[in-house]
């Protein structure tokens, strides 16, 4: 499915109405033990926190979407969730592919919590390339270096 990468930040977020529909439906769809809070609460806790979503859109919706902190180096994902509806079909993994693009592109590294990743997210990851730390404490995908050789 050909999705584009979507930023939701808390102005996009409070500005946009159909934004916020769609993302309040991709997080109510998801399993009960992927989310600890209500949606509308922990969507709002974490944009105003100062951290972003990245959204899969499609046809002026979105379809997935990826919950974003930031620190200094890396970009930490979590709470990759998939409109139900469209699960299956790739949504999911272009979505992370996306988001490595736009990392690699800012110099950022992605890495996720593994204590916080369902079973079918640390396989997803593992497919696309994520390598869980020595330690075992998060998955990296190792980036190539900005102004490397080709």
């Amino acid at each position: 499915m050909p999705v584009t990468l979507y930023p939701v930040d808390l102005a996009t977020w409070e500005a946009d109405a159909q934004v916020k529909g769609d993302l309040a439906r991709i997080y109510k769809d998801a399993p009960l033990e992927r989310l600890p809070a209500p949606v509308d609460d922990f969507i709002r806790r974490h944009l105003d926190a100062g951290n972003f979503f990245f959204g899969a859109l499609f046809n002026d919706h979105l379809l997935g979407a990826v919950a974003v902190d930031e620190d200094t180096e890396a970009w930490w994902l979590s709470h990759l969730c998939v409109r139900k509806t469209t699960r299956r079909r790739g949504v999911g993994s272009r979505l992370l592919a996306l988001v490595s693009r736009q990392a690699l592109a800012e110099g950022r590294q992605l890495r996720a919590p593994a204590s916080q990743l369902p079973l079918a997210d640390q396989m997803l990851l593992s497919r696309l390339g994520y390598r869980l730390t020595k330690a075992g404490d998060y998955f990296e995908l190792n980036l190539p270096a900005q102004g490397g050789e080709q």
